[in-house]
Parts: C-alpha cells; structure tokens; sequence
C-alpha cells in the first residue's frame, strides 16, 4: 500500500469514527493498566464486567492490596487464567506502591518491569493513558495490517515496527483504536465483511468475500 492509499485508508476511519475508543471501561491510567493485564484470553466484555465488580471494591494499588487475594480473586474468577492474573496484579500494586508512590509509570522501561506487563500491554497503557505515539500489536492489528498490505510483517514486533514507520503522523495516536475495531467488526478472521468495508478499494487481500 503506497503512501497515497495509506492517507486515505485512515482518512476514512477517522471520518467513520473522529473519537475512537478503547473498548475497555476505566477512568484512571491505573484501571486501565489492570484492565489490560486481565485482557489476555479473554474478552473485552468479559473483563468489563470482571473489572465493574473489581473497581466497586478496590481501584488503586493499596485498595486492591488491602482487598486481599482472595477477594481479587472472586472478582475475576470469571476470566481465563486468573490465578496467574491474580498474582501478577498484586506483584504488580506492591511494586507501583514501592517504586512510583502508587502512580502508574509513563515510561516502557518502567511499565514492561511490572509483573505481567509486556511490550502490548505497555503499548496500550503510553498510547491511551498517556496518548503517546505507541501501536499495540494485538491479533486483530496483525491480521489487519497484513491482509490489507498496510503493513505487512512475519512478526508482531515487525509489524508493530511497520506501522508506526507507515502510519501518517497525524493519525498515529488514534491508528491502534481504529485498527483494532477495524479488525474486530469488518475484517474479521474467519469471514471478513468485505462488501461493507470502506476499505475495500484499498485492500490488497485477494480473496475477498463477495
């Protein structure tokens, strides 16, 4: 995809959607970073509904702390993998308590040190917190940027690297929102809705659904 289709691909999500938004609920950059760990394997909705019966009870580091284990732990039972979630959420409190006074970092060094937190989630967190110029590469964002032929890549670090490289500046700090919706309403996986796609014309996928 050349420069020119590149400016118009996100000219027109931007015209379909100015504001975009996670889909995740939280209204501190410290829900957010929870929402986000306990994001892995599960499903944004699913998280919601986790995270409104967490956040009722507890929202900040030593909220969570002083809730216990066991009562995080009920609040996310509902979610794959929550044992380890657990863990990772109260390792990762202690060390926000003990080396950011309780703040979520604005850094990646910092944020990929917390248990649990790798190179998207911390992504996630500069990008929407912070509105830094980041791209979460989740499997929607893969999917899209190389079946489209925006920015194709073997890797999620390839392509996270291709997008920030290829994505026109003034779009940059929206292009994860937009990419990720992209992929989880039109260009799905396993039957992608091309007939309603604004991107058809655009798209280098050859095989589109008719």
């Amino acid at each position: 995809m050349n420069k020119t289709k590149r400016y118009t691909f996100f000219s027109r999500l931007r015209d379909r959607n100015p504001q975009p938004q996670t889909e995740l609920e939280y209204s501190t950059a410290f829900e957010l970073l929870i929402a986000v760990m306990l994001s892995a394997q599960s499903t944004d909705t699913g998280v919601n509904k986790a995270t409104r019966k967490l956040y009722a009870k507890a929202n900040t580091p030593r909220a969570i702390l002083e809730l216990g284990m066991d009562e995080l732990k009920d609040s996310i039972r509902t979610l794959g993998l929550f044992n380890s979630k657990a863990d990772n959420v109260m390792a990762t409190c202690t060390l926000l308590l003990d080396r950011h006074d309780g703040q979520v970092p604005d850094t990646r060094e910092d944020l990929e040190a917390l248990p649990g937190v790798g190179r998207k989630t911390a992504n996630v967190v500069l990008n929407t917190a912070f509105r830094q110029h980041t791209m979460a590469v989740d499997t929607h964002i893969f999917r899209v940027a190389n079946r489209t032929g925006l920015a194709p890549g073997k890797t999620v670090l390839q392509v996270e690297k291709a997008l920030l490289k290829r994505v026109p500046r003034e779009f940059l700090l929206d292009a994860h929102h937009w990419l990720i919706l992209h992929g989880r309403y039109i260009c799905r996986a396993r039957k992608p809705l091309c007939p309603h796609c604004p991107l058809a014309d655009l798209c280098a996928f050859k095989d589109k659904t008719q």
